[in-house]
């Protein structure tokens, strides 16, 4: 049990700095969480919205419990998992975290009719695949070698899969 509790433990205290931070704190320091009049005067995109920072939630709790308990550590770089996560929403989509960060702001520009939401979006999307490319596939590789290499094969960083990648699949 002991074995468990640091990697779950310092995933909570991650998900606090990390995705709360960038998907709670700034956004709302940027728009106040204060609702303008709905993009182009439709409606149904502030349930789109809502749906997407539930789903952007959802995804984001799912990846951090998976990194924990299957992969005995944490989405920090500081405390890295200690085998690769290949498993639920990873086997459609490499970067589910990322997309959940980033669903999440799409979801409170769409909410809130936020311009200024829609453009730090982009800019975390932007700093995401800048991570992505410069640090942690090149990481990922010589920690995990032939093993991520298949997987990277199979799955798309950012474009997820309808059927789930199987280890070995084409």
């Amino acid at each position: 049990m002991a074995a468990k509790a640091g990697p779950i433990i310092g995933s909570v205290i991650f998900f606090g700095i990390a995705p709360v931070v960038v998907a709670g704190w700034i956004p709302y320091t940027i728009s106040r969480w204060r609702v303008a009049p709905p993009f182009l005067g439709i409606e149904p995109g502030r349930w789109i919205g809502a749906t997407l920072i539930v789903a952007g939630f959802a995804v984001l709790v799912d990846s951090f419990a998976r990194f924990a308990i299957q992969g005995r550590g944490t989405p920090a770089p500081v405390a890295p998992t200690k085998t690769l996560v290949v498993s639920g929403l990873y086997r459609h989509v490499r970067n589910p975290m990322y997309l959940g960060v980033v669903g999440a702001l799409l979801g409170q520009a769409l909410l809130f009719a936020s311009l200024s939401l829609l453009t730090y979006a982009a800019a975390v999307w932007g700093l995401f695949q800048l991570f992505v490319l410069a640090y942690e596939e090149p990481t990922l590789d010589r920690q995990f070698g032939e093993r991520y290499r298949d997987y990277r094969r199979g799955v798309r960083r950012w474009w997820p899969r309808l059927k789930p990648w199987e280890p070995g699949a084409p």
